[in-house]
């Protein structure tokens, strides 16, 4: 295994279950000025003529593939080290090409022959034709043919496209000129596979035996490839695509699957409404590579850690920072007044409508098989380390949280470790950016939430879906609403003290006490530990059971209650509380609607009210 002198931090991860390497720490040779070099600071060295660890910041983050591979002097005399990982590997691409269907086939023909970035734009859903518009953005690559072609098709601006339209995200010059500029400065002159493909060479799957050998059979196939003793079938309609330079064809990392991902993290950065289903279609889009035949799932994995380190440091150049503003400016600008919303209610407009990516939980489960095709662990799972600079990529789909408060949203939902390439150097790989658009993992410390209403966008109203645990707890403040959904059970309690709190499944606000100072708590059906209201509204919505069931005390010093009706007035009483002990009273209760008038009944351990109309 070869260690570049920016590896220290990896390496003391990788000792405990590489023994031998860990008992020769000369090896590591780590200067000093070099040990806390991070990728962010170094991702321009991704250029053609730097091809090793020691000065390709690119072939250093992807060094975890030395656990499982080593170069060999040649193309293709590499030696396999860890056989049971790459057998997987090639196990998972003989399988996937074996069943695929022709539609599937025909797909990953499109996926590969269209412009990488203008196939991300499909992940923009309802809002993906106005942005093809927008931003004048065309293919010539729509359908695929039955067989394979007679020549090698590549995408084109088609004849009668309108004039100024471009390939790609777009042209520069159009109303959408600025977010096309970002994708293509993500993608711009430092993000290249090919160095890391020199670097490794790990050769395309259709070359490969399941022993991940290079074994020629010394014949050629009908259009004069040769031919390998693999069991991996490409695509018919791709077949002209093959290189018939291996040395210059190698497969890890994917190069489709780090435009993919480069280009869907650029428009989520410009579009955060759309950030979710855009991560996933990174994801979908780069399946379409294993599915081809043309990569396997060790080069799709590195693909995607390329792309995502390459983004964030893109993002993170100062250089950018005008650039990346301006961009989420124009879409916000151009989307907002395209579909008669404001910045409040875009995110509910770009997801009315057609929509490949409408369900979340299958766009979840997705993306965590993508992220290991469940290739053999082999390692422990170590703690979670963000990335230096990693937080820039959430900072349009959380803006109401800090640099640092971002930082945790990533280390409490990253991937599991024990992945080779997951839990290389800087551990780019183990970032879920999927669940990290939900915010919070965990709250290992008291969270405090600021939301700024007149912001708009996320910063006024926002969900966190995740199921979220940890000893910490939850101060929410500001003008902004905040949607909890998920199963929680942090222990560290909840304090609302202004803006709004909607706790939006039975144990939303975890297992903790409840503090209600100012601004509204809405619940229904919510299990609390304790509660305890000196200011504020309570709000709650009538149900089968009590609204708030409290398994300790619940103190009410003052506040007021809200009853929200939806327009009906029930004929039974209505449980609003219970608790083991329940002491002092609301200072008003109210229903949500004139006309109606609110009736108490306070005993020792809750708080029932009957709802009459008040006749003129």
């Amino acid at each position: 295994m070869t260690f570049t002198p920016l590896d220290r931090r990896a390496f003391l991860r990788w000792s405990a279950f590489v023994p031998a390497v860990a008992a020769a720490p000369a090896l590591l040779g780590v200067p000093a000025w070099a040990e806390e070099t991070a990728f962010v600071d170094a991702y321009r060295t991704n250029v053609s003529a730097n091809r090793t660890p020691e000065t390709n910041a690119v072939v250093r983050i992807l060094t975890g593939m030395q656990r499982l591979w080593q170069t060999g002097s040649t193309w293709d005399s590499g030696v396999v080290l860890d056989a049971a990982v790459l057998r997987a590997n090639v196990r998972h691409c003989v399988a996937v090409t074996r069943a695929r269907t022709d539609a599937e086939a025909k797909r990953a023909f499109i996926c590969d022959r269209q412009h990488q970035s203008y196939a991300a734009i499909g992940g923009l859903g309802p809002l993906a034709d106005l942005y093809r518009s927008g931003a004048k953005a065309v293919t010539s690559i729509t359908t695929a043919p039955d067989g394979t072609p007679p020549s090698k098709i590549d995408d084109a601006v088609p004849a009668g496209a309108p004039a100024g339209s471009a390939l790609g995200a777009g042209a520069h010059d159009s109303e959408l000129g600025l977010v096309a500029q970002l994708v293509d400065t993500l993608r711009g002159n430092f993000a290249s596979g090919n160095p890391s493909k020199y670097a490794y060479q790990y050769p395309r799957p259709w070359r490969l035996d399941a022993d991940s050998k290079v074994v020629p059979t010394g014949e050629t196939d009908a259009l004069g490839y040769p031919v390998y003793r693999s069991d991996v079938v490409v695509a018919p309609q791709l077949l002209r695509q093959r290189s018939t330079s291996p040395v210059d064809d190698g497969g890890f990392p994917s190069g489709h699957t780090n435009a993919f991902h480069l280009a869907c993290l650029a428009l989520a950065y410009a579009v955060p409404e759309r950030f979710q289903e855009l991560v996933a279609r990174a994801y979908d889009l780069s399946d379409t590579r294993i599915v081809a035949g043309m990569h396997s799932p060790t080069d799709v994995i590195g693909g995607r850690i390329m792309a995502t380190a390459l983004a964030a440091a893109t993002l993170a150049d100062p250089e950018n920072a005008t650039l990346k503003t301006a961009a989420r400016d124009q879409a916000l600008k151009y989307f907002t007044a395209k579909t008669g919303t404001t910045a409040d209610t875009l995110f509910a407009r770009a997801h009315t409508g057609p929509d490949d990516y409408a369900d979340r939980r299958a766009n979840a489960a997705m993306v965590a098989h993508h992220a290991t095709y469940r290739l053999p662990a082999c390692g422990r799972d170590v703690p979670m380390t963000v990335p230096k600079g990693a937080e820039v990529l959430l900072e349009t789909r959380l803006p109401y949280l800090d640099a640092q408060q971002r930082r945790e949203v990533l280390r409490t939902t990253a991937f599991p470790g024990g992945n080779p390439l997951l839990d290389g150097p800087e551990q780019w790989g183990r970032l879920n950016l999927f669940a990290a658009a939900d915010s919070y993992g965990a709250f290992a410390a008291d969270v405090h939430v600021t939301m700024d209403a007149a912001r708009g966008g996320f910063c006024a109203n926002d969900s966190w879906r995740n199921d979220i645990g940890g000893p910490g707890g939850l101060v929410k403040s500001g003008s902004g609403t905040l949607t909890l959904t998920g199963a929680n059970s942090y222990r560290g309690g909840t304090r609302v003290e202004a803006g709004t709190l909607v706790a939006a499944s039975p144990c939303a606000l975890g297992s903790g006490n409840i503090e209600l100072a100012g601004g509204t708590l809405s619940v229904s059906g919510l299990r609390a530990g304790g509660f305890h209201q000196t200011g504020g509204t309570l709000s709650v919505r009538p149900g089968f059971g009590p609204a708030l069931t409290v398994g300790g005390e619940a103190t009410l010093g003052g506040g007021v209650l809200q009853l929200k009706l939806d327009g009906a007035c029930p004929a039974h009483e209505i449980r609003v509380l219970s608790a083991r002990r329940l002491r002092g009273r609301f200072a008003a209760i109210q229903a949500d609607r004139p006309g109606y008038r609110v009736v108490p009944r306070y005993t020792s351990t809750g708080l029932s009210v009957r709802v009459l109309r008040e006749f003129s």
